[in-house]
């Protein structure tokens, strides 16, 4: 029988992404913690609101060196706290001892495979964009340089705080 792990999210950086490697063999490893929410109808007003307890998802994504463009590096240069994005990749489970209490401790995390900028952060003035991207005026965002070219999908392969992130 075949299986299926993929997981797909639209929601938003919780905190900067964190640049780091895999101890004794040299991967790069970013981690960031993602935040998904969801709306809902109000039955007795008919408006759409938003879900007041959205989930924390802590990801990693790995640099592939058979990948075309490196994820880690777009995701540091490009990704800050509150950026919307989409997101794309499986369920892992990790599993650990903990060192003050001995006991047995597990959590799942997306081990990201591929991301896509969705646009302007919530509250951004001045025309910029969020995540790099262009603004309507072709200047980039504050201090970032424009990704490639090559469209706003990031092909390729944490705890962060729990600060509200608006949605």
């Amino acid at each position: 029988m075949a299986t299926l792990n993929k997981v797909m999210l639209m929601g938003r950086l919780t905190d900067d992404p964190k640049d780091g490697a895999i101890p004794n063999t040299g991967t790069r490893v970013v981690k960031f913690r993602f935040a998904v929410g969801r709306s809902r109808k109000n039955p007795q007003t008919g408006q759409w609101e938003s879900d007041p307890n959205p989930l924390y998802i802590d990801c990693e994504a790995f640099h592939r060196p058979e990948a075309k463009r490196d994820l880690v590096n777009l995701i540091m240069q490009y990704c800050r706290k509150g950026d919307p994005l989409f997101i794309e990749g499986r369920l892992q489970l990790d599993q650990w001892d903990d060192k003050q209490t001995g006991q047995k401790r597990s959590k799942h995390k997306i081990v990201v495979e591929s991301v896509e900028f969705l646009g302007a952060r919530q509250g951004e003035d001045g025309g910029q964009a969020g995540a790099g991207r262009p603004a309507s005026s072709g200047r980039p965002a504050a201090g970032r340089t424009a990704p490639p070219d090559e469209g706003d999908e990031l092909g390729g392969e944490s705890s962060g705080g729990g600060d509200h992130i608006p949605f």
